[in-house]
């Protein structure tokens, strides 16, 4: 009698088991009839497919021919799928691990999200739903390969800053940007919400087809059937043809929907059943639709306080949370304020003619003692308007306006300079961050906390300042 062959040995043709072999996708799947379902269809698509009806069969076929691809089913019977995601992806951080669950398990294929899945399919799964989203695995995989021109460290394209907490922004944006799941983006107006969306669609396999966006504070009850689904010709008043709504138009790329929590709690209700089904009927239509979209919104409040206050639904929220990022207001990076406001000096000079080329000492040091409770928006505004009513080779602090001071914000109103440097001409803004600070503890009485409570920053960056100056005394 023939010995049977190791378990991983037996998911390969042996006219397939040699070193030459490279599988496009490797398919980990318990049950026979399903795994031989998506051999099949998946061979139809021109594609070299391994597969292995145990976790220790498809380890042993990772390990060795390094799949770009993998199908994996979260319920197995010799392991827990969601441990051998982690571990996959810790032996290849580059592989798109695609998880199958059943409909009763999709907050484990939310978790598996969370933990670097590509994306999820849920039993049974449509053949459309399977070849999509391989398709956009292969993408996200030759994405990401050596060889690709794209930003890959410091700022990404449309963003200004190196600090710490826009850092990992780019950061979450790269590492989620090749996935499919709904990213949650909360921020106060005007940190760049949008500009966001935009970057994660731009690095992504959807990068060539649409990044399309809704203003959910505009959708009216009225109105959302037709702007989200679409209508026939005929459908409603005045129809006198189709009009494709916002889901058929993102139909393989991006739908950015804005202030989601400004949505009437009856039509988040409606983009919830989407989710579930990613079938959507446009007003006239006998049949239901499907749409291939990548979904992120955002919200301007905290997340909580939109769920707690009755303007997010709590189960829509954590459908989409499933990747959230925090865009940081302006006050909490001051470092990225004087390069941002360069940038922008010189974009309105040449929009305007002038002959902006530089901001100086001093008014560099007023613009990053803002609050800026409009963020970038707000400081746009100053910038532009400033080009437009002054020409010089430099900005100085003369030209900025007159609710502007040293350590004036529209929040706290304005003060006067530091008592000790009534003027800043000539100094560096070292020498100005210094006087600005010994200033105000001077006049708190030394209290590091207070002063730190008045400037916005965090105590700790004070005393770590203060130490540097005993230690060097070089401001």
């Amino acid at each position: 009698m023939t010995q049977a062959p190791n378990p991983a040995e037996a998911t390969l043709p042996s006219t397939r088991r040699n070193a030459g072999f490279e599988p496009d996708i490797l398919v980990i799947e318990d049950t026979p009839t399903l795994r031989l379902i998506y051999e099949q269809y998946l061979a139809s698509m021109g594609l070299t497919v391994a597969t292995a009806e145990t976790a220790a069969a498809g380890m042993q076929i990772f390990a060795e021919y390094a799949p770009p691809v993998v199908i994996l089913d979260l319920l197995l019977p010799d392991r827990d799928g969601l441990e051998m995601l982690r571990d996959m992806l810790r032996m290849r951080p580059g592989a798109a691990i695609i998880v199958v669950t059943a409909d009763r398990s999709v907050d484990r294929a939310v978790t598996a999200m969370r933990s670097g899945a590509q994306d999820f399919l849920v039993k049974p799964v449509a053949e459309t739903r399977l070849a999509s989203v391989v398709q956009n695995a292969r993408r996200a995989v030759a994405m990401a390969q050596p060889d690709h021109h794209g930003p890959q460290a410091g700022a990404l394209a449309g963003f200004i800053g190196t600090s710490a907490k826009m850092t990992r922004v780019y950061d979450m944006i790269r590492s989620t940007a090749r996935s499919m799941a709904p990213v949650f983006i909360t921020g106060e107006s005007g940190t760049g919400k949008e500009l966001c969306a935009e970057a994660i669609h731009a690095l992504s396999p959807r990068a060539a087809e649409k990044f399309v966006v809704l203003d959910g504070s505009s959708l009216s009850t009225d109105r959302f059937d037709s702007e989200v689904f679409g209508h026939l010709r005929g459908a409603v008043s005045g129809a006198t043809a189709d009009m494709p709504g916002a889901l058929q138009r993102a139909d393989g790329g991006t739908l950015f929907l804005d202030k989601i929590d400004e949505l009437d709690l009856g039509l988040q209700a409606k983009l919830l059943r989407f989710l579930h089904s990613t079938s959507f009927r446009p007003l006239g239509a006998t049949e239901p639709r499907k749409a291939d979209i990548r979904l992120i919104t955002s919200t301007t409040r905290p997340a909580h306080a939109a769920i707690e206050g009755g303007h997010l639904r709590n189960d829509l929220f954590y459908r989409l949370c499933v990747v959230p990022i925090q865009m940081p207001p302006l006050r909490e990076r001051p470092e990225d304020i004087g390069p941002i406001a360069e940038t922008l000096l010189r974009k309105f000079a040449a929009i305007e003619n002038r002959a902006f080329t530089r901001i100086s000492p001093q008014a560099h040091a007023i613009l990053q003692a803002q609050d800026w409770p409009g963020n970038i928006r707000q400081l746009t505004n100053v910038l532009r308007s400033i080009t437009v009513l002054h020409d010089a080779p430099e900005l100085v602090s003369a030209m900025l306006p007159s609710d502007l001071s040293v350590l004036a914000s529209p929040g706290r109103g304005p003060q006067s300079a530091p008592t000790g440097n009534p003027s800043f001409a000539g100094q560096t803004l070292a020498q100005i961050e210094r006087a600005v600070i010994e200033d105000a503890l001077h006049r708190h009485d030394g209290s590091v906390s207070q002063t730190a409570r008045e400037l916005d920053l965090a105590p700790s960056t004070l005393y770590r300042k203060i130490d540097h100056w005993k230690k060097t005394d070089v401001p």
